[in-house]
């Protein structure tokens, strides 16, 4: 059996010298592959040197939706960042209404900017969105983003906006938020979501599962989820991982299998 972790950030202070024992842990937990996002151009750098050095993880590049202060990358800055084979997706990239507040013109002008270059490079978007769900489906269909197709990472919206996403061809990812007893809509989605369009993730350092929510996320604790989604789809963990393993490979086609 083999686990993916498709959306941690593993160059976050928490793990400043834990790689070893992050790796060996999610080893010992048959998680085989960690795809570690970028979330500012700053930090892309520190993304990419843990690709280059650890066969296991891969690579995104982009700027999150909240990120303030840092360069704003153009879109040929962006393509050629993204041209380093260790990259399979752009983002993660999307709308944050919680987080930010006022003209927020900038921050759909970056989402539309990482729509174009994953269309222009073919490699798939990873979509964060929090309090912002409509405008985020609206700005994927307008901007033709089932051209480069994508995930909607650490869903935490209802069956209707995973549905619209799904319509465009995207996948839909499962955080540890899916454990947590209040989340009911996110349990409903993941029962309803095609097996073979969904994924699980960690979003490490944050986010823990139950039973070890309060506590730093790590890839090896993505099998807790993994667990508790098959639970409430009535499958084996064996099966679940199977499916979430095959399908991460199917979106991030630019992703080495280990």
């Amino acid at each position: 059996m083999q686990l993916v972790d498709s959306h941690c950030h593993l160059n976050f202070p928490d793990f400043a010298d834990r790689m070893p024992d992050i790796l060996q842990n999610a080893a010992d937990n048959q998680i085989s592959h960690m795809l570690c996002i970028s979330t500012s151009w700053e930090n892309r750098e520190e993304v990419l040197k843990l690709a280059r050095e650890h066969t296991p993880v891969s690579a995104s590049v982009g700027v999150h939706p909240t990120t303030e202060g840092g360069h704003e990358p153009s879109v040929d800055e962006l393509l050629e960042a993204a041209s380093d084979p260790l990259v399979v997706a752009i983002g993660e990239t999307g709308l944050d209404y919680f987080r930010c507040e006022g003209d927020l013109a900038w921050q759909h002008e970056r989402f539309h900017r990482h729509i174009e270059v994953a269309n222009a490079c073919q490699k798939p978007l990873v979509i964060h969105t929090r309090a912002a769900a409509q405008d985020t489906m609206n700005t994927l269909r307008e901007y033709k983003a089932e051209q480069a197709g994508g995930v909607m990472h650490c869903f935490a919206e209802d069956w209707e906006v995973a549905k619209q996403a799904l319509d465009i061809g995207f996948y839909i990812s499962f955080s540890g938020i899916v454990t947590f007893k209040s989340a009911k809509e996110v349990q409903e989605a993941a029962r309803q979501v095609p097996l073979d369009r969904l994924l699980v993730e960690t979003d490490a350092p944050y986010l823990a599962p139950v039973p070890f929510r309060g506590k730093t996320n790590e890839p090896a604790y993505v099998r807790h989820t993994a667990e508790h989604v098959a639970n409430i789809r009535g499958i084996t963990l064996e099966e679940l991982a199977e499916a979430t393993t095959e399908n991460f490979y199917r979106l991030f086609k630019d992703a080495v299998r280990t």
